[in-house]
């Protein structure tokens, strides 16, 4: 192959990768436009998943299970944040995965109305990959605002312990 080789034009350069820094490793690393730590808005490891299921109120429906807690030690600003159970039950990665994506999307448009401080966990169950299917997002999205309402705190009772 010689050096004038159409298409190869600076090849070397970019395969030694001078002149350019390595893109980050993941999107969490990737910094927003005002400098500022971005807050996840995600439940991902363990123990806090233990937290929840442990100590937290549940309320179920025909498609899903939702979990709340409210973490005593969160600021009082902090948002509400999601952890997901999706088993393989539920489908194949396709299925599992718009599962998740439509049940962040409309956690993330409940989010603003729930109370801060406040994790909850989502366990999809068999059978919602079809109801999502057959309904579309819309009808996810309003069970699971059922459920937190469900799960909301009676009137008057925010704040005292």
């Amino acid at each position: 192959m010689s050096a004038a080789t159409p298409g190869r034009v600076g090849a070397t350069a970019e395969r030694d990768g001078a002149g350019t820094p390595p893109p980050p490793a993941t999107p969490a690393e990737i910094p927003p436009p005002d400098g500022r730590s971005r807050p996840r808005g995600r439940i991902t490891r363990s123990g806090d998943f233990d937290a929840v299921y442990q100590r937290g109120r549940s309320a179920a429906g025909r498609h899903l299970v939702l979990y709340a807690f409210a973490r005593p030690d969160a600021p009082a600003d902090a948002p509400p944040r999601l952890g997901l159970s999706v088993s393989r039950k539920v489908g194949g990665a396709v299925e599992r995965n718009r599962v998740k994506r439509v049940l962040r999307e409309r956690f993330s448009a409940l989010a603003p109305g729930l109370p801060p401080g406040t994790d909850y966990v989502a366990i999809a169950r068999p059978g919602i990959a079809d109801y999502l299917e057959e309904r579309g997002s819309g009808a996810v999205g309003e069970r699971l605002a059922e459920l937190a309402a469900r799960l909301a705190p009676p009137a008057g009772t925010e704040g005292s312990s």
